[in-house]
């Protein structure tokens, strides 16, 4: 089962293609591409990757085992009622679409179709994606190994109960811009301390890059590893209580709640079967 479909042609679904292309869990050949109305951002995706494009999501239904849905929350319920009878049992259909529960797109594709939400973040570009998998009803074991399999090969690959998934839009879906943000901070502060911007940069990838390393490497919290770094009276110490006066950890945390109601927020979207996901205890 490697013919792939994505109906979508944005930023999720190229780093997508390319990280799965990359992989060699699919030939450029194996995959097919449609969009809403771009034309210029299909060929676009054809020339970075060689994969087949078209205007028909029926030759992409009927060419393809897996499909995609890599669209934005506005324009799902107008997807699903175009694939509405296109789409059959022997497909499994694997929805990143940010908020839409599996009871929508069940409902709007008919019984008995195999559906997986899956939410991957932009690192799948680099083989580095933090992938969380919840499965609908019609999605068996086996439906789920298949999905499970073609998105390892972007990153590590989670299976939680599909209440979880707002959470982990608010954490790992959007966590990648946090980090991002951090960065751009801490180079210009290392400009701001006298470093030219290109050592700065430099400087600030590498530090990520390093303790992110430590963490996934030595298996220790990252608490006790900032403790280590924390000399009494340091410069660490002194770095740290500016972060603490401004309130940074509270912000991240409030980052990650907004970003999880924002993603709750978008069944709006789906009309009465946006309500059928239960929310988390305490959120």
């Amino acid at each position: 089962m490697n013919r792939l479909g994505f109906v979508g042609a944005g930023s999720m679904a190229d780093a997508l293609i390319h990280g799965i292309i990359r992989s060699g869990r699919a030939l450029p050949g194996e995959v097919m591409v449609t969009n809403r109305s771009n034309t210029g951002r299909l060929h676009q995706v054809r020339l970075r990757h060689g994969v087949r494009i078209t205007r028909s999501k029926a030759t992409l239904a009927r060419r393809s085992d897996v499909i995609l849905l890599c669209v934005k929350p506005p324009d799902a319920a107008e997807v699903l009622s175009e694939l509405r009878g296109l789409v059959r049992p022997r497909h499994v259909v694997v929805s990143v679409i940010a908020g839409l529960p599996v009871a929508f797109i069940e409902r709007e594709l008919g019984a008995g179709i195999p559906v997986v939400r899956a939410m991957p973040n932009i690192s799948c570009r680099v083989g580095e994606s933090a992938t969380v998998l919840a499965s609908g009803t019609s999605a068996s074991s086996k439906h789920l190994s298949v999905v499970e399999h073609l998105l390892s090969a972007v990153g590590s690959v989670t299976t939680v109960p599909e209440e979880w998934l707002d959470a982990v839009t608010g954490l790992s879906g959007s966590g990648p811009a946090y980090v991002y943000y951090l960065m751009e901070a801490l180079a210009a502060g290392g400009v701001k301390a006298g470093l030219p911007a290109s050592l700065a940069s430099e400087l600030t990838l590498q530090t990520v890059l390093g303790a992110a390393k430590m963490v996934k490497a030595t298996g220790r919290d990252p608490s006790a590893l900032r403790r280590d770094v924390m000399s009494p009276g340091g410069t660490t110490v002194a770095g740290l209580s500016v972060l603490d006066e401004a309130g940074f950890r509270q912000a991240l945390e409030e980052a990650v709640r907004r970003a999880a109601d924002r993603s709750r927020g978008l069944r709006a979207f789906c009309g009465p079967a946006g309500d059928s996901v239960p929310r988390i205890a305490g959120t």
